[in-house]
């Protein structure tokens, strides 16, 4: 997958936290800890899930997840 955004981050989700058609992602990047606010679809759509790992890419004020495949 390709994206523009500059801002890469690796890291492992620690913990999906699902609320009505939001969900909260806890990513360990290194020594940091990352929380993403996420559509509960796009979870699902994705398949993410704890121990899985991802880049978080930190465009501006937004925070999007990308799970290679």
């Amino acid at each position: 997958m390709r994206v523009s955004a500059r801002n890469k981050l690796p890291g492992v989700v620690q913990e999906i936290t699902t609320d009505g058609l939001m969900a909260k992602v806890s990513v360990r990047i290194g020594d940091n800890h990352l929380v993403a606010l996420v559509t509960a679809e796009a979870v699902k759509e994705m398949g993410l899930a704890v121990g899985d790992e991802v880049t978080a890419m930190i465009k501006s004020t937004s925070v999007m997840l990308a799970k290679g495949d």
